[in-house]
């Protein structure tokens, strides 16, 4: 059976997330300034627990859930690469996802970097996947979750140099929340991953019940949790 997704299911995750980076940067601020809050590696934490809750509720052993320790798998480009959840049941490989997040204020080269990452990671895996790295394995199922900080910065429409060749039109006047979401749909659409969510939460709004957005439905925790839900609950 599959457990029911509930309203703004991961409203605690969100909420545990501005928390716990709260605290990184004020631990680390007399001499790092903010870089503990940008890679203490910890606020994805309670996403992580969540999605594992849900997994056991569908049916997972929690022995097979591999969300703390032992979630390295092997790459085709490198040797090995560590997922945020992996799932391998009987020696089997039934699914890998990547939890990631941005907070401001470098949107620009930050978004660069998990583009090139996102991309690079599902090339790596389905790589190693084809040359049986995962021995008898099922096509796994990979999820891509993101998080971004909604603020002025990450809202307003951002100006593209084209000194050759145009861009896109859909990149035209985007703003980063757009790219962001558009990068997340094109990571499905070309079947990088299976699945992919994409949120906006504002830190002025962490501790209401409401304390995330979901852009778009194609990209919501709902149809990416039922998706993942699914295919672990056939497989188990």
């Amino acid at each position: 059976m599959i457990p029911n997704i509930e309203p703004h299911v991961f409203s605690a995750a969100v909420r545990d997330f501005w928390k716990i980076r709260g605290a990184q940067a004020e631990k680390g601020i007399a001499d790092q300034g903010s870089r503990p809050a940008v890679t203490g590696g910890q606020q994805m934490n309670s996403f992580a627990v969540k999605i594992r809750d849900l997994m056991i509720a569908a049916g997972a052993s929690a022995s097979d859930i591999y969300a703390v320790k032992n979630k390295e798998l092997p790459g085709f480009f490198r040797p090995t690469k560590e997922w945020d959840i992996v799932v391998v049941s009987k020696g089997k490989l039934l699914a890998a996802v990547e939890l990631k997040s941005q907070v401001g204020p470098s949107f620009g080269n930050n978004f660069n970097n998990r583009t090139e990452e996102a991309i690079g990671s599902a090339v790596d895996i389905w790589t190693a996947y084809r040359e049986r790295a995962f021995k008898q394995s099922p096509q796994p199922w990979l999820g891509y979750l993101f998080l971004l900080e909604e603020c002025s910065k990450s809202t307003t429409p951002v100006k593209i140099s084209e000194p050759h060749f145009l861009v896109f039109p859909e990149f035209k006047e985007a703003s980063y929340a757009r790219r962001y979401e558009l990068l997340c749909r094109k990571l499905v659409l070309e079947r990088h991953y299976n699945s992919a969510c994409f949120m906006l939460a504002d830190k002025q709004r962490a501790e209401q019940t409401e304390n995330y957005s979901e852009p778009s439905e194609d990209l919501s925790a709902d149809q990416f949790l039922g998706q993942l839900l699914s295919h672990i609950r056939a497989l188990v």
